[in-house]
């Protein structure tokens, strides 16, 4: 069979007909690897018999088929459970937690009396065993081990087989006779997704695909694979903190709103129910200027966060505007409103905002919370510590409406905090039993309105 020599970008896939130290389309250097390409391959198709043209009004729906993991984290993020036929992508750093969680949902499972099958390229039989006794994974039955790096004989060892999950740990690892290149390649990162995507959907059996990540933080291959999944899952975390999030990037089957929160400790990861709690780290000390709490929606999740500012006076000619957790164009805009709006004098002061507990908020609700933090730590006072500040800051210092303001003073009240400050609303807002809700048009009314609160506190 006549075969012919490419060189494929290992980062996005590009080809080229010659090596080239830098790839143009995504600037990666050293990426390009010449591959053998088969000048007709067999690419595994999805479709097993021709599909007849339906109209839209007479096709029926049947109910999805869900498996709880007993997690209810991980259940949330993928929309109540996992699909049948449906193939999920986990990606996330090495030593973040994805071997760890996948073995324990499948132990999970098999506490369902369900056959699960893990299969690892990465370690051995004595490996995984010994982390499944650290973790301490039932021991029942119903959770089948396979070390394998060819595609091919994972599917002829299952085929005879009735499992209710597979696990592939990971699709880096995974190689195919077909294609003449090593594994982790752009051609057997295609093929072999291909291969197992064509199976699951076959055999009706759903199956969770690990991936690694590269330097840029995004799963290791191609696009094309996070476009033939159903759901692509990225684990985040620091390998300093305690905490992992899964976060939906890609979901047919449910919201991609929604995230899971852990805690990971000797024996494993724990799901965290009470996210707020966890991350109001300073509940019983006093809030030292520049710190407020602010409810962020994670999806349909409203969570309690610590916003902390600091503003510091800066000796050079441009001062700095850095942040941890918030955007820093955000900064850079709010900023502009103080100074406009508020007469704050930031234009020789540096100005640090960062989110507590090293996540990433992305809300504007949050945008009252880090202009009265910046202001805070101006001028030197503390704001009171069971006040919350939710609403989006527009550039004529307005406060705009901001979604599930029911759902955020509801889990403000859970927590103690008997004030809060929102925008202006136009309907009555459903009080909760012991918060004070005040309502504000502009920035201006609220920094009166803290100002008043700090003089009573004094």
């Amino acid at each position: 069979m006549k075969k012919n020599v490419q060189f494929i970008c290992q980062e996005c896939g590009s080809v080229f007909p010659r090596w080239v130290g830098r790839c143009s389309e995504c600037g990666t250097w050293n990426s390009i690897i010449e591959e053998i390409v088969q000048s007709n391959p067999k690419l595994a198709s999805m479709n097993v018999e021709r599909n007849r043209i339906q109209s839209l009004e007479s096709i029926e729906i049947s109910p999805l088929q869900r498996t709880s993991t007993n997690i209810d984290e991980f259940d949330r993020v993928v929309g109540g459970g996992i699909v049948k036929g449906s193939v999920i992508l986990l990606g996330g750093d090495p030593g973040i937690g994805k071997s760890t969680i996948c073995l324990q949902l499948c132990a999970n499972l098999t506490m369902n009396n369900l056959s699960v099958l893990y299969v690892s390229g990465e370690e051995s039989y004595e490996q995984i065993k010994m982390r499944g006794d650290r973790l301490s994974v039932n021991r029942s039955g119903g959770l089948d081990i396979l070390c394998e790096t060819d595609t091919d004989n994972i599917i002829a060892s299952v085929k005879e087989s009735v499992y209710n999950l597979i696990v592939i740990d990971s699709i880096q690892t995974l190689s195919c006779e077909d294609i003449n290149s090593p594994p982790g390649s752009v051609s057997q990162l295609r093929e072999n997704t291909a291969k197992i995507v064509s199976f699951a959907k076959t055999r009706n059996i759903p199956v969770i695909i690990i991936g690694h990540v590269n330097k840029e933080g995004v799963i290791a291959g191609p696009k094309i694979i996070e476009h033939m999944v159903d759901t692509v899952l990225y684990f985040e975390g620091q390998a300093t903190r305690g905490f992992r999030i899964i976060r939906a990037i890609k979901n047919r089957f449910g919201s991609t709103n929604e995230i899971g929160i852990f805690e990971m400790d000797s024996s494993g990861l724990k799901p965290v129910s009470n996210p707020s709690h966890y991350f109001l780290t300073n509940e019983d000390n006093e809030f030292f200027p520049g710190s407020i709490t602010v409810a962020a929606m994670e999806g349909t999740r409203p969570i309690l966060h610590e916003i902390q500012a600091l503003v510091s006076y800066c000796p050079f000619g441009i001062p700095r505007r850095t942040t941890m957790g918030i955007d820093s164009i955000k900064l850079s805009i709010i900023v502009a409103v103080l100074e406009k709006r508020i007469g704050l004098k930031l234009q020789n002061q540096d100005v640090i905002v960062k989110v507590v507990g090293g996540v990433k908020i992305d809300d504007p609700a949050c945008d009252l919370a880090v202009a009265c933090a910046i202001y805070s730590s101006f001028k030197n006072v503390s704001l009171p510590k069971d006040l919350i500040l939710a609403g989006e800051l527009g550039l004529a210092g307005e406060l705009r409406n901001i979604a599930y303001l029911d759902a955020r003073l509801q889990e403000v009240d859970k927590l103690g905090i008997t004030s809060a400050i929102v925008p202006k609303q136009k309907n009555k807002i459903p009080n909760a039993s012991s918060l004070r809700i005040i309502e504000c048009a502009t920035l201006s009314e609220v920094i009166s309105n803290l100002e008043q609160s700090i003089a009573l506190s004094n």
